[in-house]
């Protein structure tokens, strides 16, 4: 049995090379946030706990060191930008292990949004696996925007023993409120 208690990390890297060209820099940005001293943000990052892989590594063993990632995971970290959806690679895979065999939360957190209090608006950003796990209500998500304060609420509050109520769950205006957002 798995120890699950780190946080999964999925973003589409858009096969860029330069970091600033792809959602990777909003991964580097919650390492960030992680390691300064004057900040409460932490999380177990499930990158850390398993053996470094390259891009050049094969595709059966990225695939295997991905899916041990995910199975010692509580919850994922979605990170949906804009190009997102156009992910059909790697981001679909870890949708479809992450729900269908971990059964852990997601955690959408969409970049360039202030607040996300009606999920909806932006399924035109969802990649086809999590949509469809959207609609049958399979995928248990918290969808909230890309700031410090709701990435820190939903890693500390869902995990795999502990679910959002459904697929389309969101925090209140009043929540944002309080933690200075609104």
């Amino acid at each position: 049995m798995a120890y699950r208690n780190g946080t999964y990390v999925a973003f589409h890297a858009n096969k860029a090379t330069e970091p600033t060209k792809s959602d990777i820099k909003y991964y580097n940005l919650l390492k960030a946030w992680k390691v300064r001293d004057d900040n409460d943000f932490s999380f177990i990052n499930s990158h850390e706990k398993t053996s470094a892989v390259r891009d050049s590594s094969k595709r059966e063993t990225l695939e295997r060191v991905l899916k041990q990632r995910l199975l010692n995971s509580k919850n994922m970290i979605l990170i949906v930008g804009k190009t997102t959806k156009e992910d059909t690679d790697w981001v679909p895979l870890e949708i479809r292990y992450a729900v269908d065999e971990c059964q852990i939360p997601i955690i959408a957190a969409y970049t360039d949004c202030e607040r996300i209090t009606d999920p909806e608006r932006f399924a035109h950003r969802w990649p086809a696996a999590l949509a469809s796990r959207i609609r049958d209500g399979t995928a248990r998500v918290i969808h909230i925007s890309f700031k410090k304060e709701p990435l820190k609420g939903a890693v500390n509050q869902f995990s795999h023993e502990h679910l959002p109520k459904g697929s389309l769950v969101y925090y209140t205006r009043e929540t944002y409120r309080n933690w200075g957002l609104l």
